[in-house]
């Protein structure tokens, strides 16, 4: 029998194509075919019941403290990812099981956070895709500070509102918007 060929094999890394369904590539593939695109390091752990999730990234900063995220949480996801830059923070959790379900209950692919995560039995089990640095008991503050829809760096790479997220086992690759 014929093994069938990936992605990359059909398509040569030098000359990618508009019509490529993106989506239902490996990161692996998809860094074969996009060269240039930026590969987070892999410093973040996978606690959500989804390792694998793409879409739009919306970005916020914040650190140690949540309110920001509960409230883009309680938008529409619409399929997309929100990448919470938490400046690196082990101090406190960023997310839990209780926003994890309101991410799940309003459409978002997927959360990546630039710090920790909590309940991460509860994160496990959700139809969610979630990274984080590492997981921490306390519960972040609850000023209503921190910035959106801004360029957030972290993991050797800037994403951008609007940047396309594609995260697997074999980590995350992002696609300019």
């Amino acid at each position: 029998m014929t093994p069938t060929p990936t992605h990359t094999e059909l398509r040569s890394a030098d000359q990618p194509s508009a019509d490529l369904p993106t989506q239902d590539l490996p990161t692996t593939d998809l860094s074969d075919l996009y060269p240039d695109a930026q590969v987070l390091l892999p410093l973040l752990t996978d606690y959500g019941g989804r390792p694998r999730f793409t879409g739009t990234a919306v970005t916020l900063r914040v650190h140690e403290h949540n309110p920001l995220v509960r409230a883009a949480l309680e938008t529409p996801g619409e399929g997309r990812v929100l990448v919470v830059d938490g400046g690196g923070s082990l101090n406190c959790a960023l997310l839990g099981g209780l926003l994890g379900d309101l991410a799940v209950q309003n459409g978002w692919a997927g959360v990546i956070v630039h710090g920790c995560v909590r309940d991460t039995a509860e994160l496990r089990c959700l139809p969610l895709g979630v990274r984080a640095l590492a997981a921490h008991p306390r519960r972040s503050g609850k000023a209503m500070q921190g910035e959106q829809n801004v360029s957030v760096t972290f993991a050797g790479v800037t994403i951008r509102p609007g940047d396309r997220l594609h995260a697997d086992e074999d980590g995350i690759v992002v696609l300019p918007a």
